[in-house]
């Protein structure tokens, strides 16, 4: 399947060392883990939570990467949490990642998690019928692959881009 990576354009994809900062899923020195989005809508809400931006003005500095990456089927494991916690600010980040080290423990290598990013029902897409309309409600998902994948394959998609108009209004603020 393809889901989807926002980051800077300086750098590969991917996390190869622990040097990567801590975040929801991961403490400080637990990395690398990958995290994708199953829409361009949510890897670009990700960017936008984490950077705090909820003004539509402040998007005419970014510059970011979006890269397409073909990654395996989700195995469907979901933590025990609950969705405010999964979809929480700053201080639901330890429950998560106490949960995240528990499933590693037992050899779970990727989790499907909502999008803490994301505004529920506000990852469908467009569709085309008459012209450009919006596609039925979705919720966003991201992936979250622990370790380091050489075997993940991304194409560059956006190299000097910025998320669409209107997406601001569409996250969930950190």
């Amino acid at each position: 399947m393809i889901a989807f990576r926002h980051c800077d354009r300086r750098w590969p994809f991917l996390w190869e060392s622990s040097v990567q900062p801590q975040a929801r899923w991961h403490g400080e020195g637990e990395g690398p883990v990958q995290y994708l989005a199953d829409t361009p809508d949510g890897a670009w809400a990700e960017f936008l939570r984490h950077e705090e931006i909820t003004d539509e003005a402040d998007l005419a500095g970014v510059s970011r990467a979006l890269w397409a990456v073909s990654v395996a089927e989700p195995s469907g494991v979901t933590p025990d949490l609950p969705l405010e916690t999964m979809t929480g600010g700053l201080g639901s980040y330890y429950d998560c990642q106490d949960e995240a080290r528990r499933l590693r423990e037992v050899g779970v290598e990727a989790l499907e998690v909502p999008s803490a990013a994301l505004q529920p029902g506000t990852a469908g897409g467009s569709v085309v019928d008459g012209g450009l309309r919006p596609a039925a409600a979705a919720d966003g998902r991201v992936f979250v692959l622990f370790g380091r994948r050489p075997d993940v394959v991304g194409w560059v998609a956006v190299d000097d881009g910025r998320p669409p108009q209107g997406l601001v209004e569409r996250v969930r603020p950190l």
